[in-house]
């Protein structure tokens, strides 16, 4: 099971498999031995999370957020058909194939995944899960065969495929589209859900359920990668116009006109934040005092860094379920200090903690079977029970800098390589008079509980603000201190530089939180004066020499 989740978180944070998901071959015929290759597949590679007879309660369920579908319903969010109606079967295979970003629901394409499934395999999958049903005698899928088959002109109008949305070509990008798409926006009320930004912080965020009573949450509209139905123009419309079944998602067919939904569609897609690819930070000096706040406009002259962030699966509790995915880095460094600026979305601030205050590795009271021999959290269980847990953020570096491509282990040092750790926490940041919000602190690996330095050792300096669904963090020291538990940072040298976040909504607190591998920060090198007066000492040389060959040249020619 171990193996299983695992590779159940990698897909969570790589987001599906964008690949090819238009069949390359003529659907096949259904027939009842294709349907029972089907259950083979499906039995191998599905019931683990879909369960064995499609009721979204395998084993991997009550680990999964969100829960895996529950086919018997008939209730399908990823269509290209009207609202309330079944998908069509070339749409169970483009899900099939590509999966659903920032899921559990791995792509399936043969072609892009050694682990994939042959087209012949889907297609099985696909007309096997038609079989499935809530009531024995009777199944949607039943009666849109029949339709489909009917004689009668209004039984087959409501055969699925007389419902599949003419999409047509989006129009031409422009700014005029693209301020009607932000019209739209409001006139649909959009920014109830989504929010005014569209970072998903709406004032119905809070609270909400799917069709099954479970949690769910507005898409965060900035982060394409997470798009379950796709992130292109079309597919986005697609979305708003046939809704999402199962989700509070509507259908917008009639409440915008068919311009207002493509204009729609092109300003969300103009939301999309695009990550910046790299993982080295160039840290720009400056003279004078560095920025304690995140609005200072010293921060708009220099360049930022984005890590993305994964569940921590590493060590137990494991944690796949997070909502902390990116966050932007930015540096400053003067004579003697540097300055980090750090930004991430958090659709609510959570700045109330009725957990241990301590950070901690070896948590007695971890969620889990009996015996604690489950090391994953099971969410959708009674013995699950989260209280209420503060927004954290964490930056990690190793305390010395390393000699060429050795590291500490990312998360949290090892015995041989320990780390120096800075944790921010919003339950202080509003009393800074009772403990300061920022925290140095000191690890060696997973098996030892992390050492608080003592209050005499603590240089932190932290500012944060939260606004609108976005966190920024300020946190400033001194380059060098005495403390040889510390990070000395050093000019002309990659530093590594790992981020772990919990954001206490999603109930994260422990090792329950996001987890980053290590990046760079590389501070800005002097360079040496000779860089300049080295090739202006260059030419006069080359000049005398050539004036002396030329003197030489002239006497022995007299």
């Amino acid at each position: 099971m171990k193996r299983f989740l695992f590779g159940l978180l990698f897909i969570f944070c790589a987001g599906g498999a964008h690949a090819s998901i238009l069949p390359a071959q003529p659907k096949p015929p259904k027939t009842p031995a294709l349907i029972e290759k089907g259950r083979v597949v499906y039995f191998e590679r599905c019931s683990f999370c879909h369960g064995l007879d499609g009721g979204g309660n395998g084993p991997a369920a009550k680990f999964l957020n969100p829960r895996p579908r529950n086919f018997k319903t008939n209730v399908f969010k990823f269509r290209t058909t009207g609202s309330g109606k079944l998908p069509t079967d070339e749409d169970l295979f483009k899900t099939i194939s590509r999966g659903v970003p920032g899921t559990a629901m791995q792509g399936f394409d043969n072609e892009n995944m050694k682990s994939g499934l042959s087209e012949e395999e889907r297609w099985a999958v696909i007309y096997l899960i038609q079989t499935f049903r809530e009531i024995p005698d009777f199944s949607l899928w039943d009666f849109d065969e029949e339709a489909g088959k009917s004689d009668d002109p209004e039984t087959r109008e409501e055969y699925r495929y007389n419902h599949v949305l003419k999409v047509g070509e989006p129009p031409p990008l422009s700014a005029e589209t693209v301020a009607r798409g932000k019209e739209a926006y409001q006139k649909a009320q959009c920014f109830q859900c989504h929010g005014k930004r569209g970072l998903g912080n709406g004032e119905s965020a809070k609270g909400m359920t799917d069709s099954w009573k479970f949690p769910i949450l507005p898409r965060d509209l900035t982060k394409g990668w997470k798009y379950k139905h796709g992130e292109s123009v079309k597919e986005i419309f697609t979305t708003i116009t046939v809704g999402l079944n199962g989700s509070p998602m509507p259908s917008f067919e009639s409440a915008l006109s068919k311009d207002e939904r493509w204009a729609l569609a092109r300003y969300v897609k103009s939301l999309i934040y695009q990550p910046v690819s790299g993982n080295v930070l160039k840290v720009k000096k400056i003279k004078g005092k560095l920025p304690e706040t995140s609005a200072d406009p010293l921060w708009n002259e220099t360049d930022g860094m984005d890590v993305r962030l994964a569940g921590n699966v590493l060590i137990k509790p494991r944690w796949q379920n997070i909502t902390i995915d990116l966050v932007r880095v930015k540096a400053l460094f003067n004579e003697n200090e540097i300055a980090l600026r750090l930004e991430w979305h958090d659709r609510f601030a959570d700045t109330v903690h009725e957990g241990t205050d301590e950070l901690h590795q070896l948590d007695s009271d971890r969620p889990g079977e009996k015996g604690n021999l489950q090391t994953y959290v099971p969410i959708y269980s009674p013995d699950y029970k989260p209280k209420k847990y503060r927004d954290a953020l964490m930056v990690q570096f190793p305390q010395k800098i390393p000699e060429g491509t050795r590291k500490p282990h990312f998360l949290n040092g090892d015995p041989n390589d320990p780390v120096n750790l800075w944790w921010w926490r919003a339950d202080y940041d509003g009393r800074p008079a009772e403990e300061s919000p920022s925290v140095e602190m000191n690890a060696t690996g997973f098996a030892k509980p992390f050492r608080r330095q003592p209050k005499s050792g603590q240089n932190l300096f932290s500012k944060a603000v939260y606004k609108d669904g976005v966190w920024t963090l300020v946190l400033k020291r001194t380059l060098k201190t005495a403390d040889e538990n510390d990070i000395q940072f050093e000019t002309g040298r990659f530093i590594p530089i790992a981020i772990n976040g919990w954001d206490g909504s999603n109930h994260d607190i422990g090792m329950r939180k996001s987890i980053s591998s290590w990046h760079f920060l590389y501070l800005e090198k002097p360079t040496p004066l000779k860089v300049y007066y080295l090739p202006f000492l260059t030419l006069l040389l080359l000049a005398v020499c050539e004036v002396w060959l030329l003197r030489k040249w002239g006497l022995e020619k007299s």
